[in-house]
């Protein structure tokens, strides 16, 4: 991967993106005043409460427990893949190279929302400052933008795979392969940063409770106490933009490689070329089909616990089933996990034989 820009990985702890960031960038320590403050006669809030999913004990015990485990479960199958891929130098392909970025996306996706639910699972009073509510609505915001874009530019790779064999090693070349990969995040944290700006500019007057389990954006609109028209049209255009783009770009990739693999006139070269395809394929639905049913129409009357689902979908869900999808469906991803286990265990011969 040394051809290739290197993207840190960011650290996985405890806490949410949020909190760290709050660790680093303190409050002054006279804010906020009120939990309300009154400004040029609007009032805006400093504080926020989440409803969450339920007000039961016992359920609120039961799914903190089912949701670290998937937590714990999407931080190590994301960071296990990464691992292979920096280490197994087989792997070290524009394709792979994508793919780690796509784990460190769902890391971080899962990271700016999960730890954050758990802990209000964990508290009677599910509150959440001002400040924390917006880096979590503009961090989420960024990774799930980044993570549409991301999958286009995968389906770019796959159809020049597919489509143009001889030629792919000169087209997808790490300059280009770093530059997608920079659009991707540029994309997604631009976009990301207008809605939070936008959105937090609303005055929410004395509404305060959010009937959701995070600071979602269409939840945060619903509490402005002025028209929110504009921003409903500002969501619309950036779903046509960063979500309708992206995977109409990925159904012309896939019907082009759809045609070429059925040009193909052996059995088992239609087989070979679906199945370079088939996990992305398969990621590519599972992120694209909800989203696009919960954000092209913001007018439409919500349906809150929808919401909530599908961003536990998002959140825990999509990140933790990524990695099964590319390590059970591709040989290369299991070959190489058989290659590292066999080395694993070589060594712990060796030094059990010292």
């Amino acid at each position: 991967m040394g051809k290739y820009i290197s993207f840190k990985i960011f650290p996985i702890l405890c806490f949410s993106l949020t909190e760290w960031l709050l660790l680093f960038f303190p409050l002054p320590a006279d804010y906020p005043p009120n939990l309300m403050e009154t400004i040029n006669n609007q009032t805006w809030v400093n504080e926020f409460f989440l409803l969450g999913l339920s007000s039961d004990w016992g359920t609120q015990v039961l799914l903190f427990v089912l949701f670290l485990s998937m937590y714990l479960l999407t931080v190590l199958g994301n960071f296990l893949i990464i691992l292979l891929i920096r280490l197994d130098t087989h792997l070290h392909t524009p394709m792979y190279f994508f793919l780690t970025n796509l784990s460190l996306v769902d890391v971080s996706y899962a990271t700016s929302i999960v730890p954050q639910l758990l802990t209000h699972f964990l508290k009677e009073q599910k509150t959440i400052p001002y400040v924390s509510c917006a880096a979590q609505l503009f961090f989420s915001l960024a990774m799930g933008g980044t993570e549409f874009v991301l999958l286009a530019v995968m389906s770019y790779d796959r159809y020049v795979a597919v489509c143009d064999p001889l030629r792919y090693s000169a087209i997808m070349h790490g300059g280009l392969c770093a530059r997608l990969m920079a659009a991707s995040w540029v994309g997604g944290s631009l976009n990301s940063a207008l809605h939070t700006v936008f959105t937090f500019q609303l005055p929410m007057c004395t509404n305060n409770v959010i009937d959701h389990i995070a600071c979602e954006i269409l939840a945060l609109v619903r509490l402005a106490c002025v028209d929110t028209s504009s921003n409903e049209v500002a969501i619309t255009v950036s779903s046509i933009v960063l979500l309708m783009t992206p995977f109409c770009l990925v159904l012309l990739s896939y019907i082009q490689i759809i045609t070429t693999i059925l040009k193909i006139q052996s059995t088992e070269g239609r087989k070979k070329a679906f199945h370079t395809c088939a996990s992305h394929l398969t990621v590519v639905a599972l992120c694209y089909g909800m989203a696009i049913f919960i954000y092209i129409q913001p007018h439409s009357s919500p349906n809150i616990l929808q919401e909530k689902m599908i961003t536990l979908f998002y959140a825990l869900l999509t990140p933790m089933l990524n990695p099964m999808i590319y390590s059970l469906r591709n040989k290369e991803v299991k070959g190489a996990w058989q290659k590292l286990l066999r080395q694993f265990s070589d060594l712990k011969s060796k030094l059990a034989s010292s």
